[in-house]
């Protein structure tokens, strides 16, 4: 499967697909050191998205967030992508100041109700995407 999507922070990414319909506050919800989900109410808790590309509706939660996915991209610990159905300006922030303060990023891209639909049923599988909004299902 191949699609285009709309990236709002361009960069490439691949790893594997890791899907919930549940927001994720990184504030409080996500260890930096380690890339774990540690909100334990949340249905990812417990797993490290170090090197995945997460697929859910979005963050919840304070402006902080930005400032815990900024660290865990300078620790090489933030998923390898992101893709979101709205577009986030707490991910967004954290993105655009890892490129600038450490010259490496994680993408954030906007998905549709379709794709997010049909990424509930395909956790696992091998994603790649390219910094110009080219995603790769295989």
């Amino acid at each position: 499967m191949e699609l285009s999507l709309k990236l709002l922070v361009e960069a490439g990414a691949s790893g594997p697909l890791v899907f919930t319909d549940q927001p994720l506050s990184f504030w409080g919800g996500y260890d930096a050191h380690s890339g774990e989900v540690i909100d334990r109410r949340h249905p990812l808790s417990g797993q490290r998205l170090a090197g995945k590309v997460l697929v859910f509706p979005g963050s919840r939660g304070s402006s902080s967030g930005s400032g815990v996915l900024l660290e865990a991209i300078r620790n090489r610990t933030a998923p390898a992508g992101i893709l979101t159905l709205e577009p986030d300006h707490i991910l967004c922030l954290a993105a655009l100041l890892a490129q600038e303060l450490y010259a490496r990023t994680v993408p954030v891209g906007l998905i549709t109700p379709a794709f997010f639909e049909w990424a509930a049923s395909h956790t696992g599988e091998s994603a790649s995407l390219t910094p110009d909004g080219r995603l790769e299902i295989f």
